[in-house]
């Protein structure tokens, strides 16, 4: 059947499932991202439905693996405050979580991206230390974020042959294949699997809160770093790869899977928005500068 999610269905599902929180108005958050349709619920929670079943597995992740990785980290994540089940008139499991003010780094760009370089850096050195026993491995529930980039490597090569400009297609292919020439011998290690721009919350320039981690899995934490090429500059994107005390061959990957993203959103404008596609031209742009 074809649901509309909308501020109607999420009452309705808070109403049946969540009494105690019936009295509280719903409203749309101002963007609500592709994996999920996110509400306002009251002032002080969010509700999130999954916009299809391919992303119903990310429920269950978060609601097992979010408090554990909370206590963790001195940055603050998403808390999990109660699990709705599948019913007739959503057949998918959703979540609540507490509300975590804040605007994004997309739509606020910090005035100082050094500090905040630094900032990202020290959350993914804390969460890329927590111990990983038992996290799930990256796969098809996280798109292998975390896994082999050979997965991706059909989809690259396609894209290289189809980009406007051929100008820099040699260069871009030896970038994708020195990504694909190494791989994480380390035990595996937390992934967030979507560190972006819309997905970190900043507060007087300084690094508040990340969010969203349906990607979450365990792996290679390479694809953690594709930022230094889609919103850092080359000094910002210095600092930050000092910060993380990465090795070359992680570095190599991470452009590997930033020139991946860049490159299928690129030969594919209208199945994205112009801001979309805008930042994956800077992000190729980026990427062959630093080449």
């Amino acid at each position: 059947m074809t649901v509309i999610i909308d501020t109607h269905l999420a009452g309705k599902l808070i109403a049946e499932q969540c009494p105690q929180w019936a009295d509280l108005p719903v409203s749309p958050v101002a963007t609500s991202g592709w994996d999920n349709r996110t509400f306002h619920l009251g002032d002080e929670m969010l509700i999130r439905l999954p916009s299809s079943a391919d992303y119903a597995g990310q429920v269950s992740k978060e609601q097992q693996w979010l408090a554990h990785l909370a206590a963790e980290l001195s940055v603050r994540i998403p808390a999990p405050l109660a699990a709705g089940k599948p019913s007739e008139i959503y057949p998918l499991p959703w979540s609540v979580y507490g509300w975590i003010p804040g605007e994004t780094a997309a739509a606020h760009p910090p005035a100082d991206k050094i500090q905040f370089a630094r900032d990202l850096a020290h959350f993914l050195n804390e969460f890329h230390n927590i111990d990983a026993g038992g996290g799930p491995s990256a796969g098809l529930h996280n798109f292998y974020r975390g896994g082999d980039l050979a997965v991706y490597d059909s989809e690259t090569r396609h894209a290289l042959t189809q980009l406007s400009t051929q100008t820099h297609c040699a260069l871009l292919e030896k970038i994708w294949e020195k990504g694909l020439d190494s791989h994480w011998t380390a035990p595996p290690v937390w992934v967030h699997g979507d560190i972006s721009a819309g997905n970190l919350l900043t507060a007087d320039n300084r690094l508040q809160a990340v969010i969203d981690f349906g990607q979450l899995g365990t792996g290679d934490p390479a694809c953690d770093f594709v930022m230094a090429w889609t919103f850092f500059d080359a000094q910002s994107r210095r600092v930050f790869f000092d910060a993380l005390q990465t090795d070359d061959a992680t570095r190599e990957r991470a452009m590997a899977w930033a020139l991946w993203k860049a490159l299928i959103v690129s030969i594919n404008p209208h199945n994205t928005n112009v801001t979309e596609a805008q930042q994956a031209e800077r992000t190729l742009e980026h990427i062959i500068a630093d080449s």
